[in-house]
């Protein structure tokens, strides 16, 4: 039988509750839902919600905001999986309620009746103690010779309608299915990313005409760049595969098509496993497991937590082609198939078979994976190109370990098609790679930020935001120079909760392989790439001014509260974060062209930034210390990129 309730349109739910919306421990979580019933009834509604281990269900009020629409907040305080039901049910009280104050305000007064239905509906609330006792006081006031503007007033009394609320009469509720919700610990929103080659730290490569053989750098070597790191303001620095590489169809340090491998080249490290071991093991030239542990022991320390990178793949020689040959594909003439990204080929490289037909035991050994370095203190994992991998394989294994580890942030490194992305972060990933690297015009920008923040994305899509990576050097940072840096830097960090560099950014590397290649030249996926990272000329200073403006400002914590506002040159750029319930938003404007000055006048939204009833206000430039005294929506901004292409504006009402 159909309630007499109605119950539709919950929010947030994926997929009508298929998978979990998505949270963090701390927030308010706002739910809706509109609610309605036949007639002139009056209605009151519930989220009920409960969480990890809770054995009862928790409480919160739901209120009418418009047109049937409900809302209300809940506050899950720890991460884990929780769900929420909503629930209305008629409210006979206020219903009688609403009729005789309607009777009372047209001038009746042989309310009677009406007093008396009154007073039988106090009655019949259930309540004990004192509140059985405030109710019985009421309805015998109803029934008194008292004046009826005394009883008019008895009834509307806050006091009364808090306690009704308190003893609520649900005679005919109706509740909506549970909806699921995942509650994160905040990193999985909020974080800034160093990625960076362990062989690289302490090693050295020679240049051409040196005879010597390079030498790879080591965990204790590595150790020593995570102070710069930590005091850049980044708090997870992110490994490439630090398995044993394997020897089988090395790649040379050439590049993606040297298939000709010196006998010092060190080869890609997602090509995984050798003689020396598979995923559980540690390449022998970076040191021992001990020393890994040391390593994550120190950016612990620093306050820095270390990222792994899983990467479902095995080089020819890895024990697992041997120990297991049915979990890779074979081809008609019974070799095993390499992988391919056409035109590219990765000959070191064979896929794992999800199709085969020992599943139970291939799942099970890439979950003991994760196991292993879970056990070793890993909480993050950068995921390498989940979308080629089976999607029930991820929705599994995630649940599995989250079971047992509510604290695990897994990161889909998948730019592929935009469903695709967006299924993995429903099954389970917290964060993901997103277009941000090739959206360079405001209106490429503006569109895309738009669809995450406030899109069908947002209740469950994570955008981290890498300006570049190892495969990914843009045309905008090949020609941009020193300001491109800057520039996308400063939009990724300051749009996006979560960002990311790879290591070298700093230093403004931007020569590619060959003319419109996104390749390195000299890449750092071949070879050891030592670097000299005491230098005058660097972006580490901006980084760690950006790092110190997203800490210290509640407002870059979030994605859903980022504004864009009118600027009149479209090669110009103003977006503004405000934290909830803070003064003081943040307004960043950004001059996209890192060759030339850009001038333009603004068209701020001064309500959206709590400044419409203000008169001047201070705009304080958190990049260069500088304070401008700014008058209502239209102010003139000037960014040269020789000198600043961004302004970080702190608005103070004065």
């Amino acid at each position: 039988m159909r309630g007499r309730v109605e119950i539709s349109n919950v929010e947030p739910t994926v997929d009508c509750g298929r998978y979990a919306a998505k949270a963090v421990a701390g927030d308010e979580v706002v739910v809706a839902a509109d609610i309605l019933r036949e007639g002139h009834e009056q209605l009151a509604a519930a989220i009920r919600y409960r969480g990890p281990e809770d054995r009862r269900w928790r409480e919160a009020p739901l209120r009418l905001v418009e047109n049937d629409r409900w809302q209300g907040t809940i506050a899950p305080d720890r991460p884990g999986a929780w769900r929420f039901v909503v629930a209305g049910w008629t409210d006979h009280w206020a219903s009688w309620l609403d009729g005789f104050v309607k009777k009372h305000a047209a001038g009746l007064t042989d309310l009677d009746v009406e007093l008396e239905e009154g007073a039988r509906l106090l009655e019949r609330r259930k309540a004990t103690g004192a509140a059985r006792a405030a109710l019985d006081e009421v309805a015998a006031l109803l029934r008194s010779d008292a004046a009826l503007s005394e009883k008019a007033t008895a009834v509307r009394d806050e006091g009364l309608a808090a306690l009704l609320e308190r003893h609520p009469e649900k005679l005919d509720e109706t509740r909506s299915q549970a909806y699921p919700l995942w509650v994160d610990r905040e990193r999985a929103r909020f974080s800034a990313w160093y990625e960076m080659f362990p062989r690289s730290e302490g090693a050295f490569w020679p240049e051409p005409g040196d005879e010597r053989p390079p030498r790879s750098g080591t965990f204790a070597t590595a150790a020593r760049r995570l102070p710069a790191i930590a005091e850049m303001g980044f708090d997870v620095v992110y490994l490439p595969p630090i398995h044993p590489i394997g020897e089988v169809n090395r790649k040379g340090s050439g590049g993606p098509h040297d298939l000709s491998p010196g006998p010092h080249d060190p080869g890609v490290p997602w090509a995984i496993g050798s003689r020396h071991g598979g995923h559980t093991d540690i390449h022998p030239d970076l040191g021992t497991v001990e020393d890994f542990d040391a390593f994550v022991a120190e950016a612990d320390r620093l306050g820095l937590e270390v990222a792994l990178d899983y990467a479902i793949q095995c080089a020819p020689d890895h024990p697992w082609v041997t120990e297991h040959p049915e979990w890779f594909r074979h081809r008609a003439d019974g070799s095993i198939a390499y992988a391919e990204n056409p035109p590219k080929k990765y000959q070191d490289i064979y896929p794992i078979d999800f199709d085969t037909v020992d599943r139970e035991g291939l799942w099970s050994a890439l979950k003991d994976v994760l196991d292993y370095w879970i056990a070793r203190g890993i909480r993050v994992f950068r995921v390498d190109n989940p979308h080629t991998k089976a999607l029930p394989f991820w929705e599994w294994v995630i649940a599995e370990l989250r079971a047992e580890h509510p604290d695990l942030i897994f990161l889909a490194e998948a730019f592929t098609r935009p469903k695709m992305m967006q299924t993995l972060a429903k099954i389970g990933f917290n964060q993901s790679y997103t277009y941000f690297a090739w959206r360079n015009t405001r209106g490429e920008l503006e569109s895309y930020v738009r669809e995450l923040a406030y899109g069908e994305w947002a209740d469950y899509y994570r955008p981290n935001f890498w300006p570049n990576t190892p495969d990914i050097l843009t045309e905008y940072l090949q020609t941009g120079g020193r300001p491109a840096f800057t520039i996308r830097l400063v939009l990724a960090a300051l749009l996006s909760p979560s960002y990311g560099i790879y290591s070298g950014y700093e230093l403004f590397e931007n020569t590619p392989l060959t003319e419109g290649s996104e390749e390195y030249y000299a890449s750092e996926k071949y070879r050891f790439r030592p670097r000299d990272f005491d230098v005058a000329d660097t972006l580490a200073p901006t980084i760690t001014r950006i790092n110190r403006i997203r800490r210290q400002h509640p407002a870059c914590r979030y994605l859903s509260n980022v504004w864009f506002h009118g600027i009149d040159n479209p090669m110009m750029m103003a977006f503004s974060k405000v934290a909830p319930g803070r003064t003081e938003p943040l307004l960043v404007v950004v001059n996209l062209d890192p060759h030339q000055p850009q001038e333009a006048t603004t068209s701020l939204d001064l309500r959206q930034l709590g400044l419409e009833h203000v008169g001047p206000f201070e705009a304080h430039d958190l990049m260069t210390d500088t304070t401008y005294i700014w008058h209502g929506p239209y102010n003139y901004v000037r960014l040269d990129p020789a000198a600043e292409p961004v302004h970080v504006l702190r608005l103070r009402a004065l």
